[in-house]
This record gives structure tokens, sequence and C-alpha cells, in this order.
């Protein structure tokens, strides 16, 4: 069984900075790749970021040179730095792992962790 355990969420004013945290844990041969998605408020939920086994990264253009995804793979853990948030940043955001555990490939999410940038 996988597990992904998120943190690093909170309320920061706007211009300000959060560093979010995800850490899959578990019978986990392999990950595939990790990514942060958000929901807003009315809103669909939206790929912010992701980090790939290749090393590779890919980013929504509307965070593009503002935040940063990182990985510890010895840790199973992949970072969001997120700098000069903005309000529009407001929203829960979750973490995705897709990867391979035991026999079988798994695709997962996190409970999610609230973010809100004050104006």
């Amino acid at each position: 069984q996988v597990r992904l355990v998120e943190s690093g969420g909170g309320l920061v004013q706007s211009g300000g900075s959060l560093l979010l945290s995800c850490a899959a844990s578990g019978s986990i041969v392999s990950i595939y790749a990790m990514a942060w998605h958000r929901q807003a408020p009315g809103k669909e939920r939206e790929l912010v970021a992701v980090f790939r086994s290749s090393g590779t990264t890919n980013y929504a253009d509307s965070v593009k040179g503002r935040f940063t995804i990182s990985s510890d793979n010895a840790k199973n853990t992949v970072y969001l730095q997120m700098n000069s948030l903005k309000p529009e940043d407001t929203a829960v955001y979750f973490c995705n792992a897709q990867g391979r555990a035991g026999a079988r490939d798994f695709g997962l999410w996190g409970q999610g962790t609230q973010v809100t940038v004050s104006s």
C-alpha cells in the first residue's frame, strides 16, 4: 500500500513564499512521476508542475519563473517552492504520484493542503 503525505501549506501575504512537500511511502519499487495540482473554489483542478523520473519538469504558464519543483529520489519526496505568490495562487494543492508498488502500477492523490495568499 502506498501513502502520500503533504505538508507546507498555509497563509502568506502577496509576494511571499511557501514550500510544499509530498512524501510517498510504502512498498514502492519506482516512481514514474510526481506532480502538484491545485483547485481553487469554483474552478477545475489544474496541473501546476510535474517532475518525471527522467529529471524533466513542466510547469503551468501561470507559475513559470515563480515556482520550482524538485525531488529527493532517495526519500520519494517532491517539493514545490513557491515564490512571488499572488492572490490568484490561492487554492488547495494536491500531490499526485505515479509509479510501481510491488507488482502493480499505482496512481495516487494526496489529501490536499490549503494555500491562501492575501492581498
